[in-house]
């Protein structure tokens, strides 16, 4: 693998921006990249001032998915399944790019992703069935609590192919654009607004609701959370802010 093909990581001041970079092969995710991106949200893990993710693609195609059957003996679903829990779980919001096809896996990439904007180019597949594979526990709890029980069975057990209007009606895409220059405009504009919002609750309300879909929700901890908002910095000069009709300028604390 050309290092030039690896998923590179950019940060500009709160926004970063993480690229798949394999075009000529629809973007297809070998072993390789996915310990790439592993180390990548490693890093953002750890860069607090960084507030939103953007997930982007070269090419004509988003992502084909995973190279399953790049390494004999690989349990390629565990694999790529850890993968996608981990960009769940980024504190950071995140927000996926897609300006043409999502095959397989690349599906639960994406549905891992807080945000979704898409073009007119957009379609999507899982053909599981197809290939014998029997998909992942945390790809098909993300499908029906993201899209519905229904379309989950449309896309795993019919082996559908939904188009950009019919991803955006069931919710796969929360805002449909018509092209790539289009796309490239709202997601730098949503990345800026979504950036200048107060991170300490952002990233509180993010790990709750994905909890509260997960049905793993810790009472405890929400409430932990909300009093530390309580008595947050951010708080106080979100009231500042309110009452002197400005823009505010949160800290993260």
């Amino acid at each position: 693998m050309q290092p030039s093909e690896s998923p590179d990581l950019r940060v500009d001041g709160p926004l970063a921006t993480i690229t798949l970079r394999r075009p000529h092969q629809a973007n297809r995710l070998e072993l390789g990249d996915l310990a790439t991106l592993e180390a990548h949200m490693q890093t953002l893990r750890g860069a607090d001032e960084v507030r939103v993710v953007v997930l982007q693609a070269m090419g004509r195609h988003f992502c084909s998915g995973f190279h399953i059957d790049a390494v004999p003996g690989v349990d390629a679903p565990a694999i790529f399944e850890r993968l996608c829990d981990a960009w769940e779980s980024l504190p950071q919001i995140t927000m996926a790019a897609l300006h043409a096809g999502i095959w397989g896996g690349a599906t639960d990439l994406a549905l891992s992703s807080d945000i979704r904007f898409g073009t007119r180019r957009c379609v999507m597949a899982v053909p599981a069935a197809r290939l014998g594979l029997h998909y992942h526990l945390g790809g098909m709890r993300r499908l029906v609590t993201r899209l519905g029980l229904g379309p989950a069975k449309r896309l795993l057990l019919g082996g559908q192919t939904l188009g950009a209007e019919e991803m955006s009606r069931i919710g796969f895409l929360d805002e449909l654009v018509a092209d790539e220059p289009a796309l490239r405009e709202l997601t730098a504009q949503r990345s800026q607004e979504v950036a200048a919002l107060a991170p300490l609750a952002l990233r509180g309300m993010k790990r709750h609701l994905n909890r509260i879909a997960a049905d793993t929700l810790v009472l405890g901890e929400l409430l932990a959370d909300q009093q530390r908002c309580l008595q947050s910095s951010d708080l106080l000069e979100g009231l500042r802010a309110w009452a002197e009709k400005r823009p505010p300028c949160f800290e993260g604390s």
